[in-house]
């Protein structure tokens, strides 16, 4: 590794390591904090809590009885890292961890590049 690389841990999903470094003892990259389980992509609808961001997946849904699909969506609340610092808006990679307080179990993992302009 350069010296101009940051240095981080392999966490184990092929995500995109972030450029900046943080002291977060909760950072799946500069931490202790392992990630496992589910994987979700989504976009980020509320920012205001202290470290939290709120982001929206959405899936489709099989209805049998019609045989038609509908349109879902599920809010999790994922741990910001500083090095990450997701804000409003923005597309996001989130990862399943432990606990981390009543409402979160998740972590976000990488900012990911809008596509949309």
């Amino acid at each position: 590794m350069q010296k101009s690389e940051a240095k981080h841990r392999n966490i184990g999903v092929e995500a995109k390591p972030p450029a900046q470094v943080c002291t977060d003892a909760k950072c799946p990259w500069h931490g202790t904090l392992p990630v496992r389980g589910r994987v979700f992509a989504g976009n980020v609808i509320s920012d205001k809590a202290a470290k939290t961001v709120v982001v929206e997946s959405g899936f489709n849904r099989l209805i049998p009885k019609y045989e038609r699909y509908e349109r879902r969506h599920t809010r999790l609340a994922a741990h910001n890292p500083d090095c990450i610092a997701a804000k409003l808006g923005d597309s996001v990679r989130i990862a399943e961890c432990r606990p981390l307080s009543k409402t979160k179990s998740f972590v976000v993992i990488e900012k990911l590049e809008n596509t949309k302009k």
